[in-house]
């Protein structure tokens, strides 16, 4: 292809209008672009691989799809070298965000980083023009069924539906049997998974409405894809995701009325699989993050309890499985819901997207019976067929599947029942005590027998270059005012081998980007305001009394990590200078044993793992709220203390050494990456409390009675204050000098004093404190241990003088905790005037 034709083009659209204007068409175009594709041989070796089914990529005859082959131009013109510093791009990307999704093994669950493929998949834009039209007729289909399952019931009442499939479905909320009948649309999001068959046709596998995975990581893909080959993506106009959570965005903040009232996105927690994505929506689109404990009903009305008192709550972006949302009315042994949420959602208070109940959608059962469903429903057959599937409650069916269970797959029909692998004359199927026994169309009811989806495959860069995948599309679909609308791309997931018939990102599997070209290049579009629009910074919402609970609690934790760290240190070093097992060594080792941390009988480092453990537990429940590298950082920690463990390591010094280098790397990010407003207030909170706890008592019992030889030593060494003590005193070591600068100097970081005026600083800005008002006792106490501290000389510091420090400092904790992380604003105000 002439050079001249390439130079300075912006796009595809553009190059092939420079041929046209030759009177070259835009078949003769594609020949051309695929007869200059380099590599060759890569091509022919994956159109040999890709032969024996339908592919995304290869056509029948051997030859690249024209919508794949400007990427494949783009691509084959890298060298392999190129290639590598671009997929090496993506994974930093991926790295340092922090992406990560859960996966869970017998007993466990273990963090992996993202598993993101390259290349994207691409869909035809006619095509997908078309998916698109029968993934909004679905949606219809799908709130239209919802609504008459919990309104009318007509389906039911007419026999269109068995009537048992609504009775003895664990999804069908009681409670909300009629929740129709308020009017309100009861889908706002929803996810439809889909294959491509042997016939080129999209197939509908399932669908997804009780709380659909996947919009965010198909989101960090295309941040991650768009970084690797930003020309690539230029070059075919790939639409752009934004504009459809943007549209998603304005409609959650409708459905909160004219005063725009908070809208919150309710997750399981951390320990969720797919948590991190519940963390990236909820700060892409403006969200509170929030669990079921962080809200509490009042009054048929849902509130969100934070760091400022009880603050009103209209719209929930619910993220849990609805069972475990209200253990008074639905699940009784959920600990992760909020009592009465059923009620505030029958009274008109609280709209949830989706509805609790909406999961009913989810049944496999109910694909059995979607052509009749849908004439009863729309009045219309559905453009996009499902995958075939037999309910076997039926004595007919039933019997069908068992002749054909070698070509069929068995499953639940009901959906929270454990899935059965793929299976076909051997099936199987957990029992209830989750032994594996054969699976029997006896317990008919309770299966249906489903066709074993012949999946088409795409090209995912390997080891080997490019190799053929099976892939699943999850497409996204939002409603509004208007209608409903689809995202223009979704969520791609690849098998971790070509010939596997379940894709799963639980068994391995990967995921890469949805591609759809236009005809025009795409404009941009943030959610940060059109442009022309006034800015005005404003600042972050309230915080969930929760989040700010572990903030403290994560100050509080990664300081006791540092403050064994240099006791244990402190007494290894001794050792290691040939000191004798004397009174200051036994003095230390007290001390630790209070941190957990046992110099005999066995190993110290596994007292201090345990509390690196719990300083990385408490970051890992709230790690979107500080930098990417500082989570890394604890996590690193945890590493070198088990690495030094498993080896047998003895050296003592370096670990500790390692472990505070790591921990004091930790306090820097997050002192200079985190916005310092009130959660980092509440770590810093914890921080000083911890840190001058520690320096109080271990003076304190280093100091008690007849100090022993090397005690002065010992707390500089401590209070790492032992270059700025040679620098401000000239004289020897004495008790008074080394009490002053440990304890009493303003100006020293370690020193007790300095904790307790950051801890007055820092508290004097927390919600609720006014300058004028009458400060409640929590600023009282603190204000007369400042006072004390400041107006003590170092003779009268004693063992008595640094004990009732450590219970002053004990109480402003729990003064702190109630005030703001445990109370309610009412039981605040009966502690706060009350007895000192």
């Amino acid at each position: 292809m002439p050079e001249k034709i390439w130079a300075g083009a912006r796009n595809w659209v553009e190059i092939f209008q420079r041929f046209a204007e030759d009177g070259i068409g835009w078949r003769t175009f594609i020949q051309l672009l695929v007869s200059v594709l380099p590599e060759p041989d890569l091509l022919r070796r994956y159109a040999a691989l890709a032969a024996n089914g339908r592919d995304e990529m290869i056509a029948p005859d051997g030859r690249i799809r024209p919508h794949y082959a400007p990427l494949m131009a783009k691509l084959g013109a890298m060298p392999e070298a190129e290639l590598a510093r671009r997929f090496a791009s993506s994974r930093q990307y991926l790295s340092e965000a922090g992406v990560f999704h859960r996966v869970y093994g017998e007993g466990s669950e273990q963090s992996h980083d993202w598993p993101l493929g390259h290349p994207a998949l691409v869909i035809d834009r006619a095509e997908w023009a078309e998916l698109s039209a029968g993934l909004v007729q679905r949606a219809g289909f799908l709130e239209a069924l919802l609504a008459d399952l919990y309104g009318e019931r007509r389906v039911i009442a007419d026999g269109v539906l068995p009537g048992i499939l609504l009775g003895r479905n664990p999804e069908f909320l009681r409670p909300l049997a009629d929740q129709a009948g308020i009017g309100a649309p009861l889908l706002s999001f929803i996810a439809v998974d889909l294959g491509r068959g042997p016939d080129g046709r999209w197939w509908v596998l399932g669908d997804r409405t009780q709380a659909p995975s996947g919009a965010g990581f198909a989101l960090e893909n295309r941040v991650a894809t768009s970084k690797a080959f930003p020309d690539v993506s230029r070059a075919l106009n790939v639409e752009r995701l934004a504009g459809f959570f943007r549209r998603f965005r304005e409609m959650l903040f409708a459905l909160g009325g004219p005063e725009r009232a908070r809208i919150g996105l309710l997750t399981p927690g951390p320990h969720n699989e797919t948590y991190y994505e519940h963390a990236y929506l909820a700060r892409y689109l403006g969200l509170l993050l929030l669990e079921g404990g962080d809200l509490v009903v009042h009054d048929d009305r849902a509130e969100v309890r934070t760091v400022d008192g009880f603050q009103p709550i209209r719209v929930l972006w619910r993220r849990l499985d609805a069972d475990f949302c209200d253990p008074l009315e639905l699940f009784g042994g959920s600990r992760i819901g909020t009592p009465g949420l059923a009620r505030a959602v029958r009274s008109g208070a609280l709209t949830l997207v989706n509805a609790l109940g909406s999961g009913i959608l989810e049944t496999p059962a109910l694909l059995a019976f979607q052509k009749p469903l849908a004439r009863a429903l729309v009045g219309e057959d559905l453009t996009l067929p499902t995958i075939a599937t037999w309910w076997c409650g039926q004595e007919k069916i039933r019997r069908f599947v068992e002749e054909n269970a070698a070509r069929l797959q068995l499953g639940p029909a009901f959906p929270g029942a454990p899935p059965f692998p793929v299976m076909g004359e051997t099936a199987t199927r957990p029992d209830a005590g989750g032994r594996k026994v054969p699976a029997s169309t006896s317990e008919g009811v309770a299966l249906v027998g489903q066709e074993i989806a012949a999946l088409s495959t795409t090209p995912v860069w390997g080891r080997k270059g490019l190799e053929p995948r099976p892939v699943t599309l999850r497409a996204f679909l939002m409603r509004d005012e208007d209608g409903w609308h689809v995202m223009p791309g979704g969520f791609a997931r690849v098998a971790d081998s070509r010939d596997a018939r379940v894709i799963s990102m639980q068994r391995g599997g990967g995921s890469i980007d949805v591609w759809i070209g236009s005809d025009t290049a795409a404009k941009p579009v943030t959610l940060l305001g059109q442009n022309g629009d006034r800015f005005a910074r404003r600042l972050p919402g309230a915080l969930p009394a929760r989040a700010a609970d572990n903030l403290f609690w994560l100050g509080r934790y990664a300081e006791r990590g540092e403050v064994a760290a240099r006791l244990l240190r402190l007494h290894a070093a001794r050792a290691g200078e040939g000191w004798s097992e004397g009174e200051l060594e036994a003095r230390i080792a007290t001390i630790l044993e209070d941190y957990g941390v046992e110099i005999d009988g066995g190993r110290p480092e596994r007292g201090l793992l345990a509390l690196a453990r719990q300083a990385a537990d408490t970051a890992s429940r709230i790690r979107e709220r500080f930098s990417p590298d500082a989570w890394r950082t604890l996590k690193d920690v945890v590493a070198l203390i088990l690495e030094a463990i498993a080896e047998k390591d003895e050296d003592v010094v370096g670990l500790t050494s390692s472990v505070l280098t790591h921990l004091s790397g930790f306090a820097g990010l997050a002192h200079e990456n985190m916005y310092q407003f009130t959660g980092w207030r509440f770590m810093q909170c914890g921080r000083a409390l911890e840190r001058g706890q520690a320096t109080a008592a271990t003076v304190s019992a280093l100091l008690a009675a007849e100090p022993p030889a090397g005690a002065l030593e010992a707390i500089l060494t401590f209070t790492d204050s032992s270059v700025t003590y040679r620098r401000r005193y000239s004289v020897d070591l004495s008790e008074e000098t080394v009490v002053d600068l440990a304890v009493l100097d303003p100006l020293n970081p370690r020193s007790l004093a300095f904790q307790v005026n950051t801890l007055a600083e820092v508290t004097s800005a927390l919600p609720g404190v006014h300058l004028g008002e009458t400060p409640d006792l929590l600023l009282r106490r603190l204000a007369r241990l400042k006072v004390r501290l400041q107006t003590a000389d170092a003779g009268e510091v004693d063992t008595a003088f640094l004990d009732r420090i450590v219970g002053d400092l004990a109480l402003i904790s729990d003064l702190l905790t109630q005030r703001y992380l445990l109370s309610s604003p009412r039981a605040a105000a009966e502690w706060s005037g009350g007895p000192e």
